[in-house]
């Protein structure tokens, strides 16, 4: 194993906000080191055209996600391809271990480890991951090329993987459970207006069928309780993300379902010394740009926070002079 390395700011976790947070950081000589994780940049990397994002009309995730590691590399931050598996936060320096073994020891984190898909649980979806069952179209549809495809979810990112998939399949169904979408209304109409796309409102999916792979979807109608199935090959689950924040579960103060809760105004979690940036903490706009914003409070919180402690302390435990309560226990 090797030697623990000590940073003054250890970033974990790619995407908008990790790599801003490591713009920021790097422009304020923190030298700080970002871990990736298990997918480098996010989910932007699964999402094909991004038409949101400021001075783009339109870009590829994939290739908006290379550019921020791209410019967090020029301005001097060190990027690492790894995985943290544990992260301990009860003392300072805090230490964090990776896959490979490497251990870190950091002065200050700054969390933005994002979202994961959702899934629906169904023992049959589990059966036919990866033989027909995907959560990312843009990994998977190419797959499916001349064959019908189910996707189920309201939001936009289930308008998405259909309006996506349509550049390969026959036919795409949408599944909802309710009578409207929850996605944007420009989104709406394109999924309104295409020819491939049917939608069933008012469904929930009931199982996956299959044999070697995937042959259909059960639907059971929420209103009434009919069922009725759906040929289709491949079937897409699309029904939203979960906070990535199981290494700091039982660690940091958590709130609406597993998101990490932050001081308003600013990125302090309930420990002295950890930030939290990007879709970790947001369960309300979820957006790549809203995500880049708090990239960029989290470094700014962090150079502040690290300028005001008194350098012998740094890479020790708590000081007698520090307050050792959590961050925001005055609210």
């Amino acid at each position: 194993m090797a030697d623990p390395r000590h940073v003054r700011l250890l970033i974990v976790g790619s995407g908008p906000a990790g790599y801003t947070a490591a713009v920021y950081a790097a422009r304020a000589m923190l030298a700080p080191v970002l871990i990736q994780g298990m997918e480098p940049g996010g989910q932007l990397t699964t999402t094909t055209d991004v038409e949101n994002w400021p001075g783009d009309t339109s870009v590829q995730g994939p290739e908006l996600m290379m550019r921020m590691e791209a410019h967090a590399r020029e301005m001097g931050a060190d990027i690492v391809t790894d995985l943290v598996t544990r992260l301990d936060l009860s003392k300072r320096p805090f230490r964090a271990e990776t896959d490979s073994g490497q251990v870190w020891l950091a002065d200050a984190i700054i969390l933005a480890t994002g979202a994961r898909a959702k899934w629906l649980g169904l023992p049959s979806e589990e059966k036919y991951k990866g033989f027909g069952v995907s959560a990312c179209a843009t990994c998977d549809g190419f797959f499916y090329k001349n064959q019908e495809i189910v996707v189920v979810g309201g939001g936009n990112t289930a308008v998405e993987e259909a309006l996506f998939l349509t550049n390969f399949a026959s036919k795409v169904t949408l599944v909802h459970r309710r009578d409207t979408l929850r996605a944007e209304k420009i989104m709406q109409d394109r999924l309104f207006r295409h020819p491939k796309i049917d939608v069933i409102w008012n469904h929930a999916i009931e199982e996956v069928l299959g044999e070697q792979g995937v042959t259909g979807v059960r639907l059971r109608d929420v209103r009434t309780g009919a069922v009725r199935d759906v040929p289709a090959t491949g079937f897409f689950v699309a029904i939203g993300h979960a906070p990535a924040s199981e290494l700091v579960d039982g660690q940091l103060e958590l709130h609406n379902g597993g998101y990490v809760k932050i001081e308003p105004g600013s990125t302090r979690t309930s420990v002295e010394g950890v930030f939290a940036a990007g879709d970790l903490t947001d369960h309300v706009y979820r957006q790549a740009v809203t995500s880049a914003g708090m990239g960029c409070m989290a470094a700014l919180d962090a150079e502040r926070w690290l300028a005001a402690q008194p350098m012998t302390h740094l890479g020790e435990t708590l000081s007698k002079t520090q307050d050792p309560s959590p961050a925001f226990s005055h609210w």
